[in-house]
């Protein structure tokens, strides 16, 4: 029953109303034998394959795609161009690995962001299309434009839109149908501007991020050199630049959340904040648990589903697509 209360609950609202993990440089994971020959030389980002990010909850996947080998790579490199020795697997591999995720998981919806450095004619589409994505794919012909609502998530799946695909590259979306990203999103600042505490600028490319003419916002949360053993303590401070990006864009949630290690914090890391910003979105309490068929605000305090005496259980909502830890929180202010 609890599941089926979920379902209605998430979704319902259009798909800009929520708030969805971002892993960034997804690909760029610790421990990735070379499948060059050549010893790596470059940074990493995350901990786990991409696979396993998407069965805990990651739902945005940022990747960074380069020609290489008469192929398109993803590469964790430098000055637009890739090498061996920053290298790190053919891009259709992990691309298969989200076909293999949205097919064994209907109703739930991904959506990918290339920073995107392929010249080769057709590039991304040749790679999409041998993963076997283009049957998930949400048109461009149906993205809203000027600041309107996206469909619901029902009917995103219904559909079967469940792929949302952005590049960087402005010229991609005449020759290949690939949404240019500055035309459907708002961004502040990656690296280390974008971390600190009070503090939301607006990243050079995006219009200002209390544009009403774009209806997605992607806040980045990640230092310019990614520490594995920082991650913990940097990733406990993200409630903190949520404040300041939510005044920054007006009053608007960030829609994607983007993060290293997202696995790591110290409490109040990205499934803390997510959860809490998806709580107020939907049923004005403070934690997606609490939202039951009920009035706006409403929550509750003394049933068998209080968030206090469960503070410390885990409850997997299918719907949902990630582990939510019930405890209750303050109010995320000024949300």
């Amino acid at each position: 029953m609890w599941g089926i209360l979920l379902l209605v609950q998430v979704k319902g609202l259009p798909f800009n109303r929520y708030s969805w993990l971002v892993t960034h440089n997804s690909f760029s994971i610790l421990g990735e034998p070379s499948r060059t020959g050549v010893e790596r030389v470059t940074f990493y980002n995350q901990e786990d394959s991409v696979t396993n990010q998407l069965r805990n909850g990651v739902r945005g996947l940022m990747l960074d795609m380069y020609d290489l080998n008469d192929d398109v790579w993803l590469c964790h490199s430098l000055q637009g161009q890739c090498y061996n020795f920053t290298a790190f697997v053919p891009a259709v591999e992990t691309l298969k690995e989200v076909e293999a995720f949205l097919s064994e998981n209907p109703s739930e919806i991904v959506t990918i962001f290339i920073e995107d450095y392929v010249r080769s004619p057709m590039g991304l589409s040749n790679v999409f299309n041998a993963a076997d994505l283009m049957k998930y794919w949400y048109p461009i012909s149906e993205m809203p434009t000027n600041g309107k609502d996206w469909p619901s998530v029902t009917d995103m799946v219904a559909k079967n839109h469940r792929l949302l695909v952005f590049t960087s590259d402005a010229s991609k979306e005449a020759s290949e149908g690939i949404a240019y990203q500055w035309s459907y999103l708002l961004e502040n600042e990656s690296g280390d501007p974008g971390i600190v505490p009070g503090s939301c600028p607006n990243r050079k490319e995006s219009r200002p991020l209390n544009s009403r003419s774009a209806s997605l916002f992607m806040q980045n949360y990640f230092p310019t050199m990614p520490v594995q053993n920082e991650a913990c303590k940097e990733n406990s401070g993200l409630l903190q630049i949520a404040r300041a990006c939510y005044a920054a864009a007006g009053n608007r949630i960030p829609n994607f959340i983007a993060v290293n290690f997202y696995m790591r914090s110290n409490g109040g890391g990205v499934f803390d904040v997510q959860d809490r910003i998806n709580g107020l979105t939907l049923c004005g309490c403070n934690t997606i648990a609490a939202c039951q068929i009920r009035v706006f605000h409403q929550c509750p305090h003394s049933s068998p589903m209080n968030v206090c005496r469960l503070r410390h259980q885990w409850v997997h909502a299918r719907t949902w697509g990630h582990l939510i830890r019930l405890h209750r929180h303050p109010p995320l202010n000024p949300l």
